[in-house]
């Protein structure tokens, strides 16, 4: 399972089912994203978790890129710009990847009323025109569902980037300012260190009777805590549980 797959799991298995003006709340965020593209000459690339479908605005810098597409609408039929995509450096889409799933578990680490207050920024190299890479600033806002703070849309932007930042991957709180490196993001602390030490024999091939021996806890304890870590990385199993930990470097 690679982390596409991962997030697809994470993305597509929140709740949706309350009651919500979807298509009012749509319609609002696809003219954000709309003048994005008309302001700032982006590719804004507007992701609906709950339909998988995204819709994608080109801005001018599509032509920098040699997509002719200028001021053209896209409708497509997956939450992934995958013709975008293919423009963008092979290792600085694994990290982009990467970046997103670290990212979607800070936003689901922050309070429901806080979520909307963060966004991701990171440099990428895209192919242009002339074929050649050019430095690319990327930007990323999840929208939650204010009622319940399920992370329903995923607002892109691809622009170039006119100056440098001083991280490759940064997490922006618009309210303050306040900036943070995601490299330097705690993720360790989604499991503790009891979990990560059960998990690690976990992902050795152990049985919940071998951990208890080994860590001399009882077969209850590693059962409770075997749940805990399937519901803090929300997967079904403990085989996608050590993936996703491997990903978020927890082990």
């Amino acid at each position: 399972m690679d982390t596409i797959d991962i997030l697809n799991k994470e993305f597509f298995t929140q709740d949706f089912t309350e009651e919500q003006p979807y298509a009012e709340m749509l319609d609002r965020y696809k003219d954000i994203a709309r003048n994005y593209a008309q302001m700032e000459n982006t590719i804004a690339v507007l992701s609906d978790m709950r339909t998988n479908m995204s819709y994608i605005y080109y801005g001018k810098f599509s032509q920098t890129l040699g997509l002719d597409r200028y001021g053209n609408e896209d409708k497509v039929s997956s939450i992934w710009e995958k013709e975008i995509f293919k423009l963008i450096h092979p290792d600085d889409l694994t990290g982009k990847h990467l970046q997103e799933l670290c990212f979607f578990h800070f936003i689901k680490r922050q309070p429901k009323k806080k979520r909307n207050d963060y966004y991701l920024t990171s440099k990428l190299r895209m192919r242009s025109g002339m074929n050649n890479y050019i430095p690319v600033l990327h930007r990323m806002f999840y929208v939650s569902i204010p009622s319940n703070g399920t992370l329903w849309l995923a607002l892109c932007l691809y622009s170039p980037l006119s100056f440098d930042i001083p991280a490759k991957s940064l997490i922006i709180n618009s309210v303050n300012g306040q900036i943070t490196e995601l490299d330097k993001q705690n993720t360790t602390k989604i499991l503790s260190i009891r979990e990560k030490q059960v998990l690690r024999l976990i992902d050795k091939g152990l049985t919940s009777k071998e951990i208890a021996e080994t860590l001399s806890i009882s077969i209850n304890t590693v059962s409770r805590h075997r749940q805990e870590i399937l519901n803090k990385l929300q997967v079904k199993n403990s085989i996608e549980a050590c993936r996703v930990a491997k990903d978020l470097k927890l082990i």
